[in-house]
């Protein structure tokens, strides 16, 4: 959540961030009305035990009438403390969950809009342009024996796959290039759980908007994660960290789920939207002051991938209105897709500022010693998707692909895969 300060002292920051992101700012006045309605009852409160706590101290003394009336007067005082500490509970509860849905702080470089809003930043390499008619990652795929589609619907229903044979391995190859690269740039490299508890979905801020799109096994009260962001992020839930010697970073191998509530008829074909995928995913605890820093960063380390893979991309700031709820400013980079002649979004990288720290308590000491909110951020390092972009824009006339030479030694030295049969 965003720091209950900002809504106090700069209530208009937080309108024009609803505006921008096209949500309702009428919550801003809602809440300060919320907050002022609890901040009076936990003020009566409190001045009601006050008085009660010095009537206590005259009842012993008194004698006679004089002390029958103080305890009618403390039996009265005590039904006022009951029923403002009511007030103040029911008003601190209504405050709380209408606070937990504003989603975060927008930032003022964003540019404002909806999805197709964004700003291109930069591109990188020129369209891939063949002499012959390519075919798409699908059609590439099922001649090199590399997916299963069919079977994958049959077991499990429409957009679950197999990966078979050189697809297991690209996928493989992929991710081990992905987890050598976060380890020569100091990350820790963890394996996360699939399933987390409602806490920890919440407080990542998947449970608004984007609920409809996580799985939920209610039976056992936990989600399916569809990124390791989500573990990652309550890793250091309700701890201090020491972040005197910069920021901790983590690289976390998962398999993600998503529901892809809304999406039929949108990239439905293949791999490229599906229900479930395997991803390493960079997360990154830092002093709020260093976030934007760790930003550019993440940025740069998912450009650094793309690199290895030799495929034109462009980087984009995403548009208020396409934020997640916890993303204060988010970069995506994507590929140039021949067949369908469009980009497509490979990485992400997500500035959450002290959003999700804040609903999970996770504080470092600044150098007085006192706790602070920690800043969180995070970015994609690889995906099954990459596997999309690679075999369109290195595919040969043939049906054979060329495999980018960085990625030749995570796929056992092939230099170039050959349909199967051949």
């Amino acid at each position: 959540m965003i720091d209950p300060r900002t809504l106090r002292e700069d209530p208009e920051a937080v309108r024009a961030s609803q505006r921008a992101r096209g949500e309702d700012e009428g919550v801003v006045d809602k809440l300060l009305g919320l907050d002022s309605r609890r901040r009076s009852a936990i003020a009566a409160a409190d001045r009601l035990r006050n008085e009660q706590k010095t009537l206590g101290k005259q009842i012993p003394k008194a004698s006679g009438e004089e002390k029958a009336a103080l305890l009618a007067t403390a039996k009265d005082l005590s039904a006022q403390v009951k029923a403002a500490e009511a007030e103040q509970n029911e008003s601190s509860e209504e405050f709380d969950q209408l606070f937990r849905t504003l989603p975060n702080l927008v930032h003022p470089s964003s540019p404002i809009g909806g999805e197709d809003d964004f700003a291109v930043l930069k591109h990188v390499g020129e369209p891939t342009k063949f002499d012959f008619t390519p075919r798409d990652h699908l059609e590439l795929m099922e001649g090199l024996g590399a997916v299963d589609m069919e079977r994958g619907a049959k077991v499990s229903g429409s957009r679950f796959y197999f990966l078979t044979g050189v697809g297991a391995q690209l996928q493989l190859g992929l991710l081990n290039m992905a987890i050598a690269q976060a380890l020569e740039n100091g990350f820790v490299p963890m394996i996360t759980p699939s399933l987390v508890r409602p806490e920890i979905m919440g407080g990542t801020g998947f449970l608004g908007a984007h609920s409809s799109e996580v799985y939920q096994l209610r039976d056992d009260d936990l989600y399916l994660v569809g990124t390791s962001e989500v573990p990652l992020a309550g890793y250091h839930a309700d701890e201090i960290l020491d972040l005197n010697d910069g920021a901790k970073r983590y690289a976390g191998w998962s398999s993600c789920y998503r529901r892809e509530a809304g999406s039929y008829g949108k990239d439905t074909r293949g791999i490229i939207r599906v229900h479930q995928f395997d991803k390493v995913e960079m997360f990154v605890y830092a002093r709020p002051e260093d976030a934007e820093a760790e930003h550019e960063r993440l940025l740069g380390w998912e450009e650094q991938m793309l690199a290895k893979i030799e495929v034109p991309y462009r980087v984009i700031d995403t548009a208020t209105g396409d934020l997640g709820t916890s993303a204060h400013r988010k970069f995506d980079c994507e590929a140039w897709i021949p067949t369908q002649e469009t980009y497509r979004e490979l990485t992400s990288t997500s500035n959450c500022t002290t959003f999700q720290a804040r609903r999970l308590s996770v504080r470092y000491r600044d150098e007085n010693g006192k706790p602070q909110t920690a800043a969180t951020l995070n970015g994609t390092l690889a995906t099954t998707r990459w596997i999309v972009a690679i075999l369109e824009n290195h595919q040969l006339e043939d049906g054979s692909v060329r495999v980018p030479e960085a990625l030749r030694p995570f796929v056992g030295g092939r230099e170039v895969l050959t349909p199967s049969g051949r």
